[in-house]
């Protein structure tokens, strides 16, 4: 017997419908054998079998590829605003408990689908929330979604100013959503003139320009890992490959280290990085340089370093450019490979869902084959538990992060 819903429906295909049942949160547009007429875009969908079985309701958007985003698989929940105070308090009761003390200061608040608010990410910055929205559905209650995380947070004493949007991202051109970044006019809250905000992560001050750094504003997934590093480098002489702001440096440098150098492509991100060393008094043991780091391992001199960090950015963010990301994955740790003397240390990362973690190993053995040495796993780590994996959703676990001595 058939269902009656208060939504529009949407129809899956035999194939839809297994992957439902995995209760994997997305619908793509080849999952779905019929819509109802009327259906418009950023609304809330019910996604049914064709035997008239309930399967989820979820936001609709016929200019994504992902159709629906699902928000729910309980036939009794009512979408109103009480429903999403719950799915705030809980992402937050989450990060309280999991985080250690102290970090919820600069920690990511919410982590799209695996809390259940799919497209939306929220970083916490000391007093300022930074947000991407990259779902058309969520895109239209983003309002009512922030003055709930804006009083939430206060109301646990946890003291927030504004929630910055950083919009500038082409993804939401998949969603039809244009890109711009500014702060969000909260409901009798002045607009803040704060840019940037300044925290403490692992013991380390970082001035975090929440306008112009990127994505929004400072990458916290590899927080438990760069307290990790710290205790590999004392004593070391480091490179710190891709440093960005210089976090990994930083840790590096308060872990012991005899000396460290960071390097990064971008003249912008050296400068904040020295910066970042000054602030914490650190500049005496470090220096900086902006260059390709893919020009720079080449030509290294075999032993000059003891330690090297390669923390790159995604080299592929799709199916199609794997292969190519491939090689570059390999050649930077071929390379680092190379110049490391017997028993140097290596850390190595890729942030990319497609270069899964068996693909990843593969690399590091191929790599280590063509430079004539062997590794050794000290640690194999992931992103932060501010940054949950949900088991049945692969898009989720994309940071693979090791820690290996060449020998």
């Amino acid at each position: 017997m058939k269902t009656e819903r208060q939504y529009p429906s949407v129809i899956l295909t035999e194939r839809g419908k297994r992957r439902r049942e995995t209760r994997h949160p997305w619908v793509y547009d080849n999952e779905i054998e019929s819509t109802a007429e009327g259906i418009v875009d950023g609304e809330l969908v019910d996604v049914m079998t064709s035997g008239g079985k309930y399967a989820g309701t979820g936001f609709y958007n016929s200019n994504s590829k992902i159709r629906v985003r699902i928000i729910s698989n309980n036939a009794n929940d009512k979408f109103d605003e009480a429903f999403w105070e719950r799915r705030i308090r809980y992402a937050i009761d989450y990060r309280m408990t999991v985080m250690k003390e102290g970090d919820i200061n600069c920690c990511r608040l919410i982590f799209g689908e695996a809390d259940e608010i799919p497209g939306l990410t929220v970083d916490r910055f000391d007093d300022i929330l930074v947000a991407q929205v990259l779902s058309l559905g969520i895109d239209k209650i983003k309002g009512m979604i922030f003055e709930i995380l804006y009083m939430e947070m206060n109301a646990r004493g946890e003291k927030v100013i504004g929630v910055y949007e950083r919009n500038d991202v082409a993804i939401r051109k998949l969603e039809g959503l244009e890109e711009y970044k500014g702060y969000y006019k909260l409901d009798g809250i002045d607009i803040p003139e704060k840019t940037v905000a300044t925290i403490t992560e692992n013991g380390i001050k970082y001035d975090v320009d929440v306008v112009n750094g990127q994505k929004t504003g400072f990458f916290l997934d590899q927080k438990y890992n760069r307290e990790a590093i710290s205790r590999i480098a004392r004593g070391k002489r480091v490179l710190d490959c891709f440093t960005h702001t210089g976090s990994f440096a930083l840790n590096a440098a308060k872990g012991g280290a005899a000396h460290v150098h960071a390097v990064d492509v971008s003249e912008l991100a050296v400068n904040m990085a020295e910066r970042n060393a000054e602030i914490n008094g650190l500049g005496d043991i470090m220096s900086f340089e902006a260059a390709d780091v893919f020009d720079l391992l080449p030509n290294l001199k075999s032993g000059e370093y003891d330690f090297i960090i390669l923390d790159p950015p995604a080299f592929t963010k799709s199916r199609q450019t794997f292969e190519n990301a491939k090689r570059g994955y390999k050649e930077i740790n071929y390379r680092a490979m190379k110049a490391l003397p017997r028993g140097g240390y290596l850390a190595t990362c890729s942030c990319s869902h497609f270069m899964d973690e068996v693909s990843f190993m593969k690399m590091l053995e191929s790599a280590a084959k063509d430079a004539g040495v062997r590794i050794k796993q000290i640690e194999k780590r992931q992103q932060a538990p501010d940054h949950p994996i949900l088991m049945n959703v692969s898009e989720t676990d994309y940071l693979k992060f090791f820690i290996l001595q060449i020998f």
